[in-house]
């Protein structure tokens, strides 16, 4: 088997084995409805309304692309300013720390009284637990540049922005790549639970909530399984922006 259609094959038949398996264990272990179903259950769910998840999906997609861009814009600010500075790097840490580890869950309700819910609060959300972990990643990335090249650009007199256009920003875009696959993961989790929070009808968010609060299970984990797609999509995405954007640095090339 070519390199090539194995990686076409060995990921679906990953996926087949871990569906054949989940439905098993819901049979077996007659696992109550609510609690798991089974993925026939689920997919037949999806088929028979395909176009009101899509819209929905598509609605949290959004959420989650602008909630990552402000987040991404803010992060790349903050982090040349803190990678310049090794006081102000030291002084800010701690506060990227205590938002990263606080449980965002526990608040969204004070941001919904806050921004009065609607789709500032969900992009608040997606923003604000997000942005953490771009600026860890565009500090590191910053730091990073070659010390020739910093030392070539101060030999010619560059301006502060010369250098921080032609030397750390690209140095910092493997970094925040990577830390971009991480913050994804975070942006749609903040999307779904701040949709489901913030007074609206529209997104995967706002369907899971409003299935939960009336037993429907199958529409709850029909949103589940949309989110989890739309999650895989997006990282493939990226992976595939990673590979054009960044073919000049050594992680890319073959």
């Amino acid at each position: 088997m070519s390199p090539k259609i194995r990686r076409i094959v060995a990921p679906l038949v990953g996926v087949v084995v871990f569906c054949v398996l989940w439905e098993a264990a819901v049979h077996v272990f007659d696992i109550r409805r609510f609690v798991l179903l089974p993925p026939s259950e689920i997919i037949s769910e999806l088929a028979e309304a395909p176009s009101f998840y899509w819209s929905n999906a598509v609605t949290t997609g959004w959420h989650m692309i602008l909630g990552l861009s402000i987040a991404m814009a803010c992060a790349v600010v903050v982090g040349a300013v803190m990678a310049s500075s090794r006081f102000i790097e030291e002084a800010a840490q701690p506060v990227l720390i205590l938002i990263l580890v606080t449980p965002w869950v526990a608040y969204i309700t004070s941001v919904v009284l806050w921004l009065d819910g609607g789709t500032p609060t969900i992009l608040f959300m997606v923003a604000f637990t997000s942005f953490p972990v771009f600026t860890f990643g565009v500090v590191g990335g910053m730091k990073s540049t070659d010390p020739a090249a910093r030392e070539l650009l101060a030999s010619v007199d560059a301006r502060p922005w010369e250098v921080f256009w032609r030397l750390r920003l690209p140095a910092s875009l493997p970094s925040i790549f990577t830390t971009l696959r991480f913050a994804l993961g975070l942006g749609l989790a903040a999307a779904y639970f701040a949709e489901g929070s913030a007074l609206t009808r529209d997104g995967l968010g706002a369907v899971g909530r409003t299935a939960a609060a009336s037993n429907q299970a199958e529409t709850l984990w029909a949103t589940i399984t949309s989110a989890a797609l739309l999650g895989i999509v997006g990282l493939s995405i990226v992976s595939v922006l990673e590979r054009s954007l960044l073919r000049w640095h050594a992680s890319q090339r073959a």
